[in-house]
């Protein structure tokens, strides 16, 4: 079921054509009438003198020349402007052998004529329109002057130029007309295409918007929904009312529509889906038609998760910058203290708690600082093999491994589209809370990297992971991972993991905690790449 039915699927009429399908109509009812005059006795008297048999001929052929136009016009293979100029010229041959054979309807079939013509040129060239009204007036008036020639009496010249110079008028008024008639259907089909364009544009929008929009009709039927609304209600299949589709939400809508003012509450469609806040309107007014909006609430929390922790940055980071100088001046006392000689072992683990916690706090401070100052990723292609045996040979040189090892599986010539900086510190975080977390009691930490690609051609990502051996992690912790200031451990800040994540996203990748089976926990860093060579 589309959202919307362009009107582009509309089949276009054009005006001209409507207007010489009613020209041509009107043209067949001159005939009948015609042909009904002809048909008269004379013993009628509508006619001072005719020739019967002349009249009723033309009136014949006029009524069956009169039908063919009318069909041919219905054919797009004729311009518009030919059958519209024969037609006109049938009825000027036909009123002069109509004025030829009558006498009493002069003035009749001269107005008749007069109106053909004006009616006529709406549809005609400015020359071919002019050639017919002169031909027009070269009729009548010819016929003025046959019939005082053949009577032998004074030809009457006023009614015919008259009806001459009317005809030139109506010609000349046609196409000004005609001029200002195409403006304005080129205005309007100027309009009508903007009017198409922006429904067309309005049709994307609301089916690429991420809130649900759905309208149902007074019986709760589905008129029309966009991709967003299938989406956040597990639409599958068909579903022709809003009760198939999502029971709890006919249900508000219901209590809704009986008392209006009614607030709304959250539902859940399906055990797995997103929590979504509702929100109802009436619409229309002939029918009674109702628009569901459907928010995903987790766009609100991470707009308000955002807004806070971008609050709390700004604010811990001007804290830190003032912790940071007292504590490098505690910190360097702390050392220089302990290289006087002959200290007692009382003292000199009391320097070792002053040194580890400074180095704790200095730690803090850090995470606090990234947290405020992350800077934009700034992707490259980053050869994994390389990338990883540089980061392990200077991450053991930085840190003093003691019995924990830190090995790399060998890697295949991969490479990912990432910030260098980005990904050194999110495998620095990994390998820390590794160390820190993934081993036995009273047993070194054993962490391993390991790289792949994964998908097809058309969806390639590569998958970096961190994994280690250790006691594993509770599901009820690995659940809340990555919430920022979560943390299960008393000297732990929780914005590790957190930072790591976000670092991730920015960089088009992900980073998800997976179980190992038989203990230990991996951590899989998922970035677009693609494989190198054959």
């Amino acid at each position: 079921m589309p959202f919307v039915r362009s009107s582009r699927q509309l089949p276009a009429a054009t005006a001209p054509q409507r207007e010489l399908f009613g020209f041509n109509l009107y043209r067949v009812l001159e005939a009948v009438l015609l042909g009904t005059l002809a048909l008269v006795p004379a013993s009628f008297g509508l006619l001072e003198s005719a020739d019967a048999t002349l009249l009723r001929a033309t009136a014949a052929a006029y009524l069956l020349l009169s039908l063919l136009l009318l069909v041919l016009g219905r054919r797009p293979q004729l311009s518009i402007e030919t059958i519209a100029g024969a037609g006109l010229a049938l009825d000027i041959v036909t009123a002069a052998l109509v004025l030829a054979a009558q006498q009493g309807l002069d003035g009749a079939v001269g107005l008749m004529l007069l109106f053909n013509i004006s009616i006529g040129s709406l549809l005609l060239g400015l020359r071919l329109a002019l050639a017919l009204a002169a031909l027009a007036a070269a009729a009548v008036l010819s016929e003025t002057l046959l019939a005082a020639a053949s009577g032998g009496g004074e030809a009457r010249l006023f009614e015919p130029v008259a009806l001459g110079l009317g005809y030139f008028a109506g010609a000349g008024l046609a196409q000004f007309l005609r001029r200002e008639l195409a403006y304005s259907q080129a205005l309007a089909e100027e309009r009508a295409s903007q009017l198409v364009d922006l429904a067309d544009l309005n049709e994307l929008v609301i089916r690429r918007m991420r809130t649900g929009v759905l309208v149902v009709d007074a019986q709760h039927r589905l008129r029309l929904f966009n991709e967003a609304a299938w989406a956040l209600l597990g639409g599958h299949g068909e579903a022709a009312c809003l009760a198939d589709l999502s029971p709890p939400l006919d249900q508000q809508l219901r209590r809704w529509r009986s008392e209006p003012g009614r607030p709304t509450r959250p539902l859940r469609p399906h055990e797995d889906g997103p929590e979504l806040l509702p929100r109802f309107a009436a619409i229309g007014r002939s029918d009674e038609l109702y628009l569901v909006f459907l928010d995903d609430s987790r766009l609100y929390s991470g707009h308000a998760e955002e807004l806070t922790l971008a609050t709390l940055g700004r604010l811990a980071a001007g804290i830190a910058h003032e912790i940071r100088n007292p504590l490098s001046a505690i910190l360097h006392a702390a050392q220089l203290l302990d290289e006087s000689p002959g200290l007692p072992a009382s003292e000199q683990r009391l320097l070792e708690i002053i040194q580890g916690q400074c180095r704790r706090m200095d730690g803090i401070v850090e995470n606090i600082l990234g947290l405020a100052r992350r800077r934009r990723a700034e992707a490259q292609q980053v050869l994994l093999p390389r990338a990883l045996e540089a980061f392990v040979r200077d991450y053991i040189d930085a840190h003093p491994m003691g019995p924990d090892q830190l090995s790399l599986r060998p890697t295949p010539l991969l490479t990912v589209l990432a910030d260098p900086g980005h990904l050194q510190q999110v495998l620095t975080v990994l390998v820390d809370n590794a160390r820190a977390y993934g081993h036995l009691p009273d047993q070194p930490a054993r962490i391993e990297l390991q790289a792949r690609s994964t998908g097809d051609d058309r969806a390639r990502a590569i998958e970096i992971e961190v994994i280690d051996h250790g006691p594993g992690i509770p599901p009820a912790v690995a659940a809340r991972l990555f919430e920022p200031f979560f943390t299960s451990s008393a000297f732990g800040t929780g914005l590790g993991l957190y930072i790591a994540r976000q670092l991730c996203e920015a960089n088009q990748g992900s980073l998800h905690f997976v179980p190992v089976t038989g203990g230990g926990a991996c951590f899989r860093l998922r970035l677009p790449g693609h494989a190198v060579g054959p």
